[in-house]
């Protein structure tokens, strides 16, 4: 298992991250997306509520340049379903879902992001907690090794999941230009501590200059009732 704090804090620019998981007491769901940025457009972000989940909105809409792959709703929920993506391809698991698909039939019409030349991986993450039982998948869908004629989808579902051990998965391999996409399975990553600090571990991990915000959730398996927590860099 690796340390998710020491993971995140070697790795200067990990893009956008998702880690879900299940608390050290067994007690509760957890999952956590934070983004990062190196334009100024990228940085303009603040996550805000919507509902019973989340969306990004510009700090300072002056400033918005090109909103068509930054402005979106990373978090959504359906039914007993907990979506967390990096994309809109959350809107495209809940139609999805809504219409009987399953997680991974939803996202095969979709691809990695038109951004040349990194084309940067759509993850998305599906949390399923019903009646005291709880199981999650991850996604990620990327080009071949930056060749955009093949889309590489890779789904992986867990099954009764142990008591704080979660998974990991992100964007880049690291700072680069083109930016590198992430590799291999997703990381066995150890999940400490009650909302308040995996929250603040979390935070205080990533890159100070690179992070812009942070969504976490803690949902209680046995009832289904959550609570959250948002940390914006950008503050008025």
């Amino acid at each position: 298992m690796t340390d998710l704090q020491k993971e995140l804090s070697g790795n200067s620019y990990p893009g956008r991250g998702i880690v879900i998981g299940t608390s050290a007491d067994g007690k509760y769901a957890v999952c956590a997306y934070f983004i990062m940025g190196r334009s100024v457009n990228s940085r303009n972000r603040i996550f805000v509520t919507d509902g019973t989940g989340i969306r990004t909105q510009a700090f300072d809409p002056s400033k918005m340049e090109d909103p068509s792959l930054i402005i979106y709703a990373p978090v959504r929920t359906y039914g007993f379903y907990t979506i967390v993506t990096n994309g809109d391809q959350t809107d495209t698991i809940y139609d999805g879902l809504s219409t009987g698909k399953t997680f991974e039939e939803s996202l095969r019409s979709r691809e990695f992001e038109p951004d040349a030349p990194n084309y940067t991986p759509r993850i998305s993450g599906l949390m399923h907690v019903i009646t005291g039982k709880y199981d999650y998948a991850l996604s990620i869908l990327k080009s071949d090794h930056g060749d955009p004629s093949n889309c590489q989808r890779f789904t992986y579902s867990y099954e009764n999941p142990k008591a704080g051990e979660g998974y990991f998965i992100h964007t880049y391999m690291g700072d680069g230009n083109p930016l590198p996409s992430y590799e291999g399975e997703p990381t066995l990553v150890n999940i400490e501590g009650d909302i308040d600090t995996f929250t603040e571990n979390v935070w205080n991990a990533l890159n100070e200059d690179n992070k812009v915000s942070l969504f976490t959730r803690f949902i209680n398996i046995a009832t289904g009732e959550y609570e959250t927590r948002i940390i914006n860099k950008n503050k008025d």
